[in-house]
């Protein structure tokens, strides 16, 4: 494992996906006794809402199949990707830590409005902006240099698209700030396409979804301590 990002040093840069089994709504990709990781679409909520249209959401999906299932941490509605549960409410507890101190790894994949060019080329760069509230128009983040919070994200060059003015990119929060990805790429004049709250409208209408995907998590597993790592398929 690699002290700075916490992923394996012998792990390819693109490593073939997990067989996944799809059952009741829900895509797993692994279950034991403790630990689900699941693959959540795109539109879905991570835990129910206000109101009865809101009441579909991964975790009741999750929990008709393995009853007891425990949210640890959520994604976006918007967001489509990886999401981590437990099986009980120790191993919450465990996971929840982890992620407190930062011990759970995720990197995203995203399609961004023009040519996002790295310094140095092609190696990893940094996005450092203090991220707030916008209590006016909550539950929007800004970025504010005086109240913010500091927030940190690593992110990298995949592929340019020139024909048509994109940017595939990797990411990595360093940090767990709401719509942290999302503000920091807009803040850089590189919204993602397809993103409703925080992109200008040419760039919200370039698709028909969020173009972000939490496809690969890092962590140890909380009951054996074996390191796991695990990918999802990119969607577009």
């Amino acid at each position: 494992m690699t002290p700075s990002t916490g992923w394996s040093a012998a792990m390819p840069e693109d490593f073939p996906p997990t067989v996944s089994v799809s059952d009741g709504g829900v895509v797993c990709l692994h279950a034991d006794a403790e630990i689900l990781i699941l693959d959540k679409p795109a539109g879905l909520l991570c835990v129910p809402g206000r109101g009865p249209e809101k009441q579909d959401c991964l975790s009741r999906r999750a929990q008709q199949l393995w009853p007891g299932a425990l949210i640890v941490h959520r994604l976006d509605q918007a967001t489509s990707g990886l999401v981590l549960m437990a099986r009980n409410p120790e191993v919450q507890r465990r996971l929840g830590r982890a992620f407190e101190l930062r011990q759970v790894h995720k990197r995203y994949q995203a399609i961004v409005a023009g040519c996002m060019a790295p310094r140095p080329p092609h190696l990893w760069d940094t996005i450092d902006l203090p991220i707030a509230a916008d209590w006016e128009r909550r539950p929007l983040r800004i970025i504010d240099p005086v109240l913010g919070k500091p927030s940190l994200t690593r992110w990298r060059v995949l592929a340019h698209h020139p024909d048509v003015d994109t940017t595939r990119v990797e990411l990595e929060p360093m940090t767990g700030r709401t719509h942290q990805l999302r503000v920091h790429l807009a803040a850089v004049g590189h919204p993602i396409l397809g993103d409703a709250l925080y992109a200008d409208a040419a760039a919200h209408v370039r698709a028909p979804r969020l173009l972000l995907h939490a496809a690969r998590l890092a962590f140890q597993h909380p009951g054996t301590g074996q390191w796991l790592e695990a990918s999802s398929p990119l969607p577009f």
